[in-house]
């Protein structure tokens, strides 16, 4: 699988036709063998957690700063062991976070560390990160 490492390159995977999603694991094989489970629960879900890459109509601001702000909302994970990486699918069910579950996944690309890095630097820089909805 080929590694992006610009954000820029990312935005051109995003296309008003097709969703493209990121997620944090150890990677498309081991995904395969082992589904993804809620935790609290211990249910296995019917597919594989992930976040929609696509802005929605409301966002003014370009690609990148949605893309950046998509990927840092998750690196918690990426401190856990997980990789960030990119990925077509069709939606199954919604997870307990109210994320898509995708099936018939299609791997696209591993997310650098320099893209993360990237994004990291433009959601502090560009946008209000970490503010809450309730904070004046």
């Amino acid at each position: 699988m080929p590694t992006l490492h610009r954000l820029a390159d990312l935005a051109e995977l995003i296309v008003p036709c097709s969703t493209v999603y990121v997620r944090y694991s150890p990677g498309p094989d081991e995904d395969a063998e082992h589904p993804s489970t809620d935790h609290e629960s211990g249910l296995q879900l019917p597919g594989l957690s992930a976040n929609s890459l696509k802005p929605p109509g409301w966002w003014t601001l370009p690609v990148e700063d949605w893309l950046a702000r998509r990927i840092c909302q998750y690196l918690r994970e990426r401190e856990e062991g997980a990789r960030p990486w990119v990925l077509t699918g069709k939606e199954a069910d919604f997870g307990p976070d109210n994320e898509p579950l995708l099936v018939d996944i299609e791997p696209i690309a591993w997310l650098s560390g320099d893209l993360i890095e990237e994004a990291s630097e433009r959601y502090q820089q560009r946008l209000d990160a970490g503010r809450s909805t309730h904070e004046d």
